[in-house]
């Protein structure tokens, strides 16, 4: 199966500021380049932060709030120099939550959701940055035509992964809904086929329609059913 990986979806220019970048600095940066964040790097590209629209709008917020002398408490300094601080170190927020290169785009959905954030600065196995991937970017993913789509399920599920004949599975896709028709050789097959093909760039969901010519779940007993080994090429 093939997957695209957040490399092959992430932007490579990056804009990005250094740890004692200026305030007003970053606030021009995310308003010339229109985005909402930008990765704090050190001297050698590891990113040691980000500083988002909500860090900057934050030192608004915190003016009316803030009153106690920055030694009050520890929690209490860090949100002083959010109102007080002038350059990128005193208001970024850290760590940063980064995704990898090669990781695939499914973790980078999941790391925007749960995080509610909407840019993700993307690093290499020593942590550098190599990229941005955005909510923009992943849904990207989803702009496939048809045609596209049709095809990668007969030649990579069917075909490759699941050695089926191709004539013998009906691929239906419509604005990236795909629905199978036919029959399968074995039952346990069946679930194989739907979970591969839902695994597939731009495939909005997959409707069942197969049937099977054997039942072979009685194999079962902790054994592996035939075609099992196919979802090894699958990640979460």
């Amino acid at each position: 199966m093939k997957h695209r990986s957040v490399g092959n979806v992430m932007t490579h220019d990056v804009v990005s500021v250094q740890l004692r970048t200026p305030f007003h600095a970053i606030a021009e940066l995310l308003s010339t380049h229109r985005i909402s964040a930008v990765p704090v790097v050190g001297a050698t590209g590891r990113v040691l932060g980000v500083v988002s629209e909500a860090d900057l709008l934050r030192r608004y917020e915190l003016r009316v709030a803030v009153h106690r002398p920055p030694w009050w408490s520890r929690t209490s300094r860090k949100v002083w120099l959010k109102t007080t601080g002038t350059v990128a170190e005193d208001v970024m927020t850290t760590p940063a939550i980064t995704v990898d290169v090669d990781a695939n785009i499914g973790s980078a959905a999941r790391l925007l959701t749960d995080h509610n954030l909407k840019r993700l600065p993307v690093v290499d196995a020593s942590e550098h940055l190599v990229g941005i991937v955005s909510r923009h970017d992943l849904v990207q993913v989803f702009v496939r035509s048809d045609r596209d789509i049709q095809a990668e399920i007969s030649d990579e599920v069917l075909v490759r992964a699941l050695s089926v004949d191709p004539r013998t599975v009906t691929i239906e896709v419509r604005d990236g809904v795909v629905t199978l028709h036919g029959q399968l050789e074995r039952r346990s097959m069946v679930p194989l086929a739907v979970h591969l093909a839902q695994s597939v760039d731009g495939v909005v969901v997959v409707t069942d329609q197969l049937t099977f010519a054997q039942d072979d779940t009685h194999l079962g007993d902790g054994a592996e059913a035939p075609g099992f080994e196919a979802l090894r090429d699958i990640r979460p």
